[in-house]
């Protein structure tokens, strides 16, 4: 069961235990930082672990933060574009159609309230879950035929913590975030999860094939999807 530190500076570090780790691992996601160790490892261990790394543990969790969603704010990408703007009305109201969403603000919304940015993350996710429905699946399919891949099903999910994976049994799970990348990206994505339905690690024999079918540029592309985040 994960165990739970709660730091003045740092807020809430979630201690995670994995058999499989050799080392203490940190990573910042959703205003609360994650501290996977391995099994057995003292609290004093994590403890001194935070004190070393605090200044660049404070720097990563801010970088995650949220932004605000208010009126400022925009999503102008090839698949999705979000706007906020005020209207006659007391309530929210959103217009979304494939590929672009529009919220109407009532004036007197307090944009740093935190249900209602919670709110409006859950509907602005909900209409990038329904445009990835539409739009990724017929990508995958077009792709898979012109290189000859077969895969046994596609589903789209809000995934965090990775932009796609391929199972065992050739089924393929898509982040809804991945609507948010430039095409070339997202191309690169689905190559990266058809190419395990023959390759199930990332061995030299995989990283050929995507090789292979991105021009050599499997592992500039990779280093590019870096700097996006899966999350809005």
């Amino acid at each position: 069961m994960d165990k739970v530190i709660e730091d003045k500076e740092l807020g809430r570090l979630i201690i995670h235990v994995n058999v499989r780790a050799k080392r203490l691992i940190f990573r910042a996601r959703d205003g609360e930082i994650i501290v996977t160790v391995p099994p057995r490892t003292s609290l004093k261990e994590i403890e001194a672990a935070i004190e070393q790394l605090r200044v660049k543990l404070l720097a990563s969790k801010n970088e995650h933060l949220h932004p605000l969603i208010d009126l400022d704010f925009r999503i102008d990408t090839e698949f999705f574009r979000l706007s906020l703007a005020y209207g006659n009305r007391d309530r929210f109201l959103s217009h979304s159609e494939l590929g672009k969403m529009k919220i109407i603000c009532p004036f007197n919304a307090d944009f740093k309230d935190e249900k209602l940015q919670a709110w409006l993350r859950k509907v602005v996710e909900e209409a990038l879950r329904r445009n990835a429905k539409i739009i990724l699946p017929p990508r995958l399919y077009m792709l898979a035929e012109q290189h000859q891949f077969q895969y046994e099903s596609v589903k789209i999910n809000s995934s965090r913590g990775r932009w796609g994976s391929c199972s065992a049994r050739k089924g393929i799970n898509l982040s809804c975030f991945l609507v948010l990348l430039p095409r070339h990206l997202v191309d690169y994505v689905l190559l990266h999860e058809l190419c395990h339905t023959r390759e199930m690690n990332h061995g030299e024999r995989f990283w050929t094939l995507l090789d292979s079918l991105t021009d050599g540029k499997a592992l500039a592309l990779r280093e590019e999807l870096k700097k996006y985040k899966t999350e809005i």
